[in-house]
């Protein structure tokens, strides 16, 4: 099982990947004859070696003639719509597989900026990315990984860095708009550097063709590739990608239907607090969006009998949740760490019962429902509601011969 790797701890650009894809072994040669099937005017692409902070690697180079691109094809290349995207792409004599991927790329983008701006993906008007060398990026990413053909792409989060960067609308924040809509749902990292690390276009890249977001190398690396940056930076500005082998059995496990995902946990010892208050905040927490609030009984320094208090939130949710225990508990410290999460891909199914509806969550694993479990707040409110026990609810629930009994006993 062939696996490919993007290691983001520097971010990731269309250009970035190019050399990647390359220095991984990708012919040069071949992806520029590829590219030469777009009608998108003169450009010449420099593929050379450079270095970062002692590593090695391929460095691209997009060069444009817009004089000359203007005066042939379109009077204003950097502004192309998507659907003229699309014609050029459709038209060309590509492989079917890398139109596929070039327009599923280009689509995260254009539904990206469409949601940002107030238009339809089919109306939106690029600018930088409609641009020749975006163009080429994104073409020359799908056409590397056709010829790679990996069997599994997996990524590490894409550190997005931080500060300000200028684009056709101004001085906007990093990550920008785009990049922001464009990895939703995606676990990210931020602050490594004060620019732009990650581009819309190398978020696209990712969000249109991994499989799983991950720092976990559960493969074996057979070869290396470094994309080389444009900048020299603290820490070096490179794209770093892998091409490894895993088993069947290790890819088995890989696809078992977890969702897995990082998070932040929040904690602080407690010993001088009203007991009392504890429900208020943890409802609080909750109600601000963290994904669990637990209390633990723990025992501190001299003996003294103490809470602690857990919070698992995202990283979105870091601030309130903090806000909440600075001014809703008596701690005057907390602890953050980051962790990982797996969860079980799930769904819900309604249940008819003689008492009425009750929400069940079902469990998968590698495509089987392994466990079910009823919504406790449907059963209590059932059972209130009917004059009976949590339990019975709870019991009538395991068996299923009894789930559609009317009060009297009879069939529905």
């Amino acid at each position: 099982m062939k696996i490919l790797y993007y290691d983001c701890f520097a971010g990731i650009s269309g250009d970035m990947n190019l050399g990647a894809m390359i220095d991984l072994g990708v012919p040069g040669d071949f992806l520029l004859e590829e590219l030469k099937k777009l009608a998108i005017g003169e450009y010449e692409v420099k593929i050379t070696r450079d270095k970062r902070k002692g590593i090695t690697g391929t460095r691209v180079d997009v060069l444009v003639n817009h004089e000359v691109s203007a005066g042939k094809h379109l009077s204003h290349p950097s502004a192309r719509t998507f659907q003229d995207i699309v014609r050029i792409i459709s038209k060309s004599d590509l492989s079917a597989k890398a139109k596929e991927i070039s327009l599923h790329i280009f689509t995260k983008i254009a539904e990206a900026e469409g949601k940002i701006h107030g238009h339809k993906a089919d109306d939106v008007h690029f600018h930088e990315v409609g641009a020749v060398d975006s163009i080429v990026d994104i073409v020359g990413a799908a056409v590397c990984l056709t010829w790679l053909s990996p069997d599994r792409i997996i990524s590490s989060p894409p550190q997005v860095g931080g500060g300000f960067v200028r684009c056709a609308h101004g001085i906007l924040p990093v990550p920008a708009p785009a990049t922001v809509e464009i990895l939703l749902g995606i676990p990210v990292k931020s602050g490594a550097v004060p620019f732009e690390a990650t581009t819309p276009t190398g978020a696209a890249i990712l969000a249109a063709t991994v499989d799983t977001f991950t720092e976990e190398l559960n493969f074996t690396p057979q070869k290396i590739g470094y994309g080389i940056g444009h900048r020299d930076t603290d820490i070096p500005n490179v794209l770093r990608t892998y091409l490894g082998e895993m088993s069947a059995d290790d890819f088995s496990r890989s696809t078992d239907d977890t969702e897995k995902q990082t998070a932040l946990l929040l904690e602080c010892n407690i010993d001088d607090m009203n007991p009392e208050m504890y429900e208020d905040v943890m409802d609080a927490l909750l109600a601000k969006g963290a994904y669990d609030v637990f209390l633990t009984p723990v025992i501190m320094k001299k003996s003294r009998p103490a809470i602690k208090i857990s919070v698992l939130c995202s990283e979105e949710k870091r601030s309130a949740m903090e806000e909440i225990l600075w001014l809703s508990t008596s701690t005057f410290g907390l602890r953050v760490q980051r962790v990982s999460k797996t969860m079980l891909q799930r769904d819900f199914s309604t249940v008819s019962t003689k008492f009425g509806n009750v929400s069940v969550k079902n469990g998968y694993w590698r495509g089987r429902k392994i466990k079910t479990k009823p919504e406790y707040e449907d059963c209590r409110r059932l059972a209130r509601e009917n004059g009976v026990s949590v339990k019975e609810i709870y019991d009538l629930l395991l068996c299923p011969d009894n789930a559609d009994l009317k009060p009297d006993g009879t069939k529905k």
